[in-house]
């Protein structure tokens, strides 16, 4: 079982900035992938970004060019920096830990606020 803690959620003002954070109770460089999901109500949870164990990232289009996924495989974390906040992006968000094996495993969510 792999637990995921995430962090770093809060209400920001439009254009502001925040710092999610989530903690595996094991190295990101053991997943095949980690990523952030984010689900707004009513919506369906979407990805949001994703780096693989080989540092190679991938971002949704909404967020291209405001939002840096990033690991340190010291501390078993994995950051997502989201600068130039809009209020669309207000929703819970999910880290996501995928294996070799096909395993799925989500942390409980941080909610992300923007106020316009």
């Amino acid at each position: 079982q792999v637990l995921l803690v995430e962090s770093g959620g809060g209400l920001v003002l439009a254009g502001g900035s925040l710092r999610l954070s989530c903690v595996a109770s094991r190295s990101p460089g053991s997943f095949t992938r980690m990523a952030w999901y984010r689900q707004a109500p009513g919506l369906e949870r979407v990805l949001v970004a994703r780096i693989d164990s080989g540092g190679r990232t991938n971002y949704a289009d909404s967020v291209k060019g405001r939002f840096t996924i990033s690991r340190d495989n010291a501390r078993n974390t994995v950051f997502l920096q989201m600068n130039n906040l809009k209020p669309e992006d207000t929703a819970l968000y999910y880290c996501n830990a995928y294996t070799i094996l096909g395993n799925n495993f989500w942390g409980q969510g941080t909610q992300v606020t923007v106020s316009p």
